[in-house]
């Protein structure tokens, strides 16, 4: 489709308004769960907030790391992924913004290393808790709504209390951007801008080359040669949808 054309077309509009509807609605849950003193209390807030959009929005990325690794697997166009990640950060930044004014501490709204760690061990707890909710999110975009859900919000939960303790268990860079931009306190930002993003694309690498049914070495050189991946897909329909998978150039991957 020529870029004009793309413009004009109502889909890529309704589809970037999901998309900052749908990072708004999750970072300004989890920042408003980060009041609480309990560290649990984001991570499920998290988790149940990427379910439910999951179902509600029909699996927004609502995620710059997962949509970057949509790109590096030919799942997605330059001109609509660079949109979307626009409409990522615009959605963070003023779930932010209304954040720091709703809450009467604004401290617990930026994502720190911890005290007694290392930006480099945050930065491993970073790509470890995004990996696998990569590998989450690609094997759910195959998936019925509320199985798919079900599975995405665990991983966003799962990787938030893994990480939590050392990193702030983000996994999204648009949660760690709206803060930082509210507050103006970048300290270490970039290692919840790397290790998502190395995160999500080794785990979209991971499901797509090695684990997916339709993997094969033939599919890989298509991506590595920038051919359409399509091509060369095996077709394998989830067991529990057998006859609605989207072909792979149009399928989403959940919030998170």
């Amino acid at each position: 489709m020529a870029i004009g054309e793309e413009l004009r077309s109502g889909c890529l509009w309704r589809g970037l308004l999901a998309e900052a509807t749908a990072t708004l609605v999750f970072v300004g849950v989890v920042l408003g769960a980060s009041a609480a003193p309990e560290p649990l209390a984001p991570a499920l807030a998290g988790g149940l907030a990427a379910g439910g959009l999951a179902c509600a929005l029909g699996g927004p990325q609502a995620n710059p790391a997962l949509t970057l690794a949509l790109l590096c697997t030919r799942k997605l166009g330059a001109m609509r992924g660079a949109a979307t990640l626009l409409a990522q950060c615009a959605g963070a930044v003023v779930a932010a913004a209304a954040a720091r004014l709703a809450l009467p501490d604004d401290a617990r709204l930026v994502t720190r290393v911890s005290v007694t760690g290392t930006a480099g061990r945050a930065l491993a707890w970073e790509t470890f808790a995004t990996f696998q909710l990569a590998l989450a999110a690609f094997a759910t975009a195959e998936r019925a709504a509320p199985q798919g859900a079900l599975a995405l919000g665990g991983a966003v939960a799962a990787g938030a209390l893994a990480a939590g303790p050392f990193s702030g268990g983000s996994m999204n860079p648009a949660r760690s951007l709206g803060p930082a931009v509210v507050t103006g306190v970048w300290d270490d930002h970039w290692v919840y801008w790397l290790g998502p993003v190395l995160g999500a694309v080794l785990g979209a690498i991971a499901y797509e080359f090695v684990f997916a049914p339709g993997a094969s070495r033939e599919k890989l050189g298509a991506c590595l040669a920038c051919r359409d991946v399509a091509l060369v897909e095996t077709p394998s329909p989830a067991p529990s949808s057998p006859s609605t998978r989207a072909p792979p150039a149009e399928r989403d991957q959940g919030a998170a």
